[in-house]
Parts: structure tokens; sequence; C-alpha cells
């Protein structure tokens, strides 16, 4: 195993889903489960699930697109859902 790139990939992940709609979602969940081992393995699997599908997508895009198109995808990516979410949010205000 790499180690490097697994603590690299483990941060950036990390500190990226602190405070997400998961966290919160997951948190919310505890506060009304009574097992908060069911909360947490459910919660754990669904993330468990969401990564795989998303390496599989990466590893098969990465077969047709090089590393540089697929940074501009997914910098356009996340601009097109900032400039969603701040669209989203003026015009229900």
């Amino acid at each position: 195993m790499d180690w490097p790139s697994f603590f690299k990939i483990f941060s950036v992940i990390f500190l990226a889903e602190l405070g997400d709609k998961t966290q919160i979602a997951a948190l919310l969940f505890a506060a009304r489960e009574d097992s908060k081992w069911t909360v947490f393995l459910a919660a754990a699997a669904a993330l468990v699930a969401s990564s795989a599908l998303a390496v599989v997508a990466g590893s098969a895009l990465s077969k047709v697109l090089t590393p540089q198109i697929l940074s501009w995808i997914g910098g356009i990516g996340f601009m097109a859902i900032g400039a969603w979410m701040i669209r989203s949010g003026t015009t229900q205000s």
C-alpha cells in the first residue's frame, strides 16, 4: 500500500466531509435512533458504497480521458454546483 497517498486521500476526504450534509444526516439519525451502532454501520456502509461507485467511475473515465481533462471537468462541475447553490439560495430569500 502507498501510505503517503493513503493519508493524503484520507485527509482530503475527511476534511471535505466535515459538516457536510452526510455528516449532518448521520448526526440527526443518531439523535433519533436508539441504536447508535445501527446509525454508524448504515452511514459507514452508505459512504463505502458511494466511494466504491466513485472509484469505479473514476477508473473507467481515466481510460478514455487524460488527468488534465478530468481535472477540468471536476473544476467546472464544482463551479456549476456552486453557482446553482448560490442562485437557488438567492431566489428563496
